[in-house]
């Protein structure tokens, strides 16, 4: 029973990287397990953080250790590892004796995959949909001629709208109601595709840009809100907004998994300006390098993990930091409440994003709901 329950703890562990330490996987603590990041090394003991919360689990002189290669997380490809191999920022399955109030695990067994080795798997995956991705939002889907149309918006460049056909076994997967991340994703299909979902697709794109044959296909149905904040409330980390659109309060509820980050002044009045330019037909195209592939050219837009990148260079900031008046926008699933959203990522310092759509009479570029796109707000992380 035991080894029943540690096979399927295993196939969690992938769905961490060393990007988001907090996002982790449901199983935390259980009766006879405990899966989590190493926080702490001692010498009878390794700290792990949980979902759950905190736990010890303590060494003993007959644990087994066990290593985990990422890209096959299946008992049959672990190898011999050792204490020592042990390291903070690692991910680790314990299986053992729970205490009842879920603070310590005796340990008979733990199995272990570096963070260092998810971190190298998370950013070859970031080059390789940075080099063959592109990044937009579903126009039309027609399940019966197998194609979706697919709308690509552009920082530097007019919007491109092309014909995303795809490859035979292509892998067709969800985003998570709570994530943007790639490891969050669950198995779909083509009929999950709806029109306005977000899409980021990796394949081909043609010489003259207009069609893309894909061989993975994430989707997910998303709402963008933005506007100025009314109130905050620090201790239920929420805070309200007076919808830029729909001029109604929407409360933006803030969870461990949500991501915060304020837009630097100078790069969103740089980004606002392309985006202005773009929309009255005067922006400039850059040829090449924007990490969409062969036509990538055609419409500039950086690929998910260009945008990503820049995102987490941004400073982190909490609810706390936030007060009435500014302008801020968020990500979110759509709400099965109205009025109330929960935050997959959170931006201040949009003005100059906000400010550029008031001026140009509503003209601007808008996000799934209705709001303007803000760069990186709705882009697959890894």
């Amino acid at each position: 029973m035991r080894k029943y329950i540690a096979m399927a703890a295993i196939t969690f562990l992938f769905s961490l990287s060393t990007a988001a330490q907090s996002q982790l996987p449901e199983i935390g603590i259980q009766k006879n397990l405990a899966l989590g990041v190493v926080t702490e090394i001692g010498a009878s003991k390794i700290v792990l953080k949980t979902k759950d919360g905190t736990i010890n689990a303590i060494l003993l002189s007959n644990t087994v250790y066990k290593r985990l290669p990422p890209d096959n997380l299946k008992l049959s490809a672990a190898t011999p590892a050792s204490f020592e191999d042990i390291a903070v920022g690692d991910r680790v399955l314990v299986t053992g004796e729970v205490s009842e109030d879920k603070s310590m695990i005796s340990s008979n067994k733990m199995f272990l995959v570096k963070g260092t080795d998810l971190e190298a798997q998370a950013e070859q995956q970031r080059q390789e949909w940075r080099r063959r991705g592109i990044s937009g939002k579903v126009v039309a889907s027609d399940s019966a001629a197998g194609t979706i149309s697919v709308k690509i918006s552009s920082v530097i460049g007019a919007d491109t709208t092309l014909t995303l056909t795809p490859k035979e076994n292509a892998k067709f997967k969800r985003y998570s109601e709570r994530s943007f991340r790639y490891s969050d994703a669950v198995d779909g299909v083509f009929a999950d595709i709806e029109k306005g979902d977000n899409i980021q697709a990796l394949g081909d794109r043609s010489e003259d840009g207009t069609t893309f044959a894909a061989e993975e296909i994430v989707t997910g149905a998303f709402v963008t809100v933005a506007g100025k904040v009314k109130s905050i409330d620090v201790e239920k980390n929420e805070v309200t907004v007076e919808d830029l659109i729909t001029k109604k309060d929407v409360t933006i509820a803030v969870v461990d998994t949500s991501l915060l980050k304020e837009f630097p002044a100078e790069i969103a009045q740089r980004l606002a300006r392309f985006q202005q330019m773009s929309a009255s037909g005067a922006a400039p195209v850059r040829g090449g390098g924007s990490g969409q592939g062969r036509g990538a050219g055609r419409g500039g837009r950086r690929g998910p993990g260009d945008i990503n990148q820049m995102l987490n260079r941004f400073p982190t900031i909490t609810v706390g930091d936030l007060k009435a008046g500014d302008l801020i926008a968020a990500s979110s699933s759509k709400p099965k409440v109205p009025g109330r959203v929960t935050a997959i990522k959170l931006l201040s310092g949009v003005g100059p994003f906000l400010t550029a759509k008031a001026s140009s009479g509503g003209g601007s570029r808008r996000g799934v709901g209705g709001s303007l796109s803000v760069p990186g707000l709705d882009a697959l992380d890894f």
